[in-house]
């Protein structure tokens, strides 16, 4: 197993801890898509899309290739994918918890 920095395994987390990035994520779970694209599915403003867009890609959870004026982004690799389709299975266990718990952190 490896060793991997605790605090380092926050901040990746952290990555999933905003809706609208998590509905980025989702929205790039099948194919790669452009910004427009991206804010129309989304449903958010140009410049919100940009900010977790930036952010996703600093984190290394989504990668972008230019082609001609368009910017096109997906997610890094299956693992990515395949993490979010687990968070769905575990909270299919868990969503009744979750929906009452009030923690301060959720």
């Amino acid at each position: 197993m490896t060793n991997i920095d605790l605090d380092v395994k926050v901040k990746f987390l952290q990555g999933f801890s905003n809706k609208t990035r998590v509905q980025i994520l989702e929205c790039l779970k099948e194919n790669e898509k452009t910004v427009s694209q991206i804010v129309h599915e989304v449903e958010a403003t140009q410049s919100s899309i940009s900010q977790h867009l930036s952010c996703l890609r600093e984190c290394g959870l989504i990668v972008s290739r230019q082609e001609g004026k368009y910017v096109y982004y997906k997610i890094r690799n299956e693992k990515i994918g395949s993490l979010l389709s687990m968070f769905d299975e575990v909270l299919l266990d868990i969503q009744q918890n979750i929906s009452s718990c009030n923690s301060h952190f959720i």
